[in-house]
């Protein structure tokens, strides 16, 4: 957490250009549509409702499941961390499509992203879900030669249960028209490959089920190899590249494996893609444990695709 961040009374009205907004008035009721979070299954999306309140400002609420699939609370109630990543990434879809006028068959990429979580003030799921507020700051913003069209930007998200701010969050983006992003990714394939192969122990992992397992072992290497190719969380729809979110999960369980179980909830992490993780051939993760971090690359190719580092408590 930003050692700068400060308490805020949901009572307290937010003041913008638009007008002042309370935290308690966002809407809670129903989720906002799946089309632009870029989800199949309406059970995974977060968000319930995106307000502007200023110039790139933006107030959000989203409802955290207190019984998540993929990602279930642990033992003393805290939800999973990557409920963090999930809120920026769907945020980072949603204000873009919905706000700034990025046109809906704009392809989203990562450039970067990384959050840090307060465990003394992140909230323990109560009955059914938390309730999460999120002020959002946009910057950075890129346009096209002509000044006319949206390419990229940066955002920054504050996290808040309740009153109580507990997580900061911050990427970017980029957007790809579809006639430039079919002639960049021309000839890629969409399918996931069947994850074959032996596996650690899911437990080992902090896994519920081997289906949830996106690492494979083969001889002294770790390769990304999903158990489950239609993965209702990570590959919630086609995509011709492994998405960030899966990438970020295979190096969770690398650093738990390599780490013999004793890393397995990061409460910070920072991550860049430097280029497409294609789903074959396999990438290979290399990682290294370091007292209470985890630094992690994947390698395809002979090149780096993506890497970053994983902190622990």
């Amino acid at each position: 957490m930003d050692s700068g961040s400060r308490t805020r009374d949901s009572r307290t009205p937010l003041t913008g250009s638009g007008g002042p907004i309370r935290l308690s008035s966002l809407g809670r009721s129903r989720t906002v549509e799946r089309e632009l979070v870029h989800r199949t299954s309406v059970a995974e999306v977060l968000l319930t409702d995106v307000r502007p309140f200023g110039p790139l400002s933006f107030c959000a609420a989203a409802a955290w499941p207190r019984s998540h699939p993929t990602f279930p609370r642990g033992r003393d109630d805290r939800h999973s961390p990557w409920m963090i990543v999930e809120t920026l990434r769907q945020l980072g879809i949603y204000i873009p499509l919905r706000h700034l006028d990025v046109p809906r068959t704009a392809r989203f990429l990562i450039d970067d992203l990384s959050y840090a979580l307060d465990v003394d003030a992140e909230p323990t799921a109560p009955h059914g879900a938390s309730e999460v507020t999120c002020l959002a700051q946009v910057g950075g913003l890129r346009t096209d030669r002509g000044g006319n069209v949206l390419t990229g930007l940066r955002m920054r998200v504050d996290f808040l249960a309740g009153h109580r701010p507990f997580a900061r969050a911050a990427g970017a983006a980029r957007f790809l028209d579809a006639e430039r992003y079919a002639r960049l990714r021309s000839g890629a394939d969409e399918t996931v490959p069947s994850g074959r192969g032996p596996r650690p122990e899911p437990a080992l992992l902090g896994l519920a089920s081997e289906s949830d397992s996106v690492i494979a072992v083969a001889g002294e290497a770790l390769l990304v190899c999903p158990a489950d190719p239609r993965h209702p969380f990570l590959f919630d729809h086609g995509t011709d590249h492994v998405p960030g979110t899966a990438l970020l999960e295979a190096a969770r369980q690398a650093i738990a494996l390599r780490s013999g179980g004793r890393l397995v909830r990061p409460v910070a992490c920072r991550m860049s893609a430097l280029r497409f993780t294609e789903h074959a051939p396999p990438a290979v993760i290399h990682c290294s444990v370091q007292g209470r971090s985890g630094e992690f690359l994947f390698r395809q190719g002979g090149t780096t695709t993506a890497e970053g580092v994983l902190r622990y408590p």
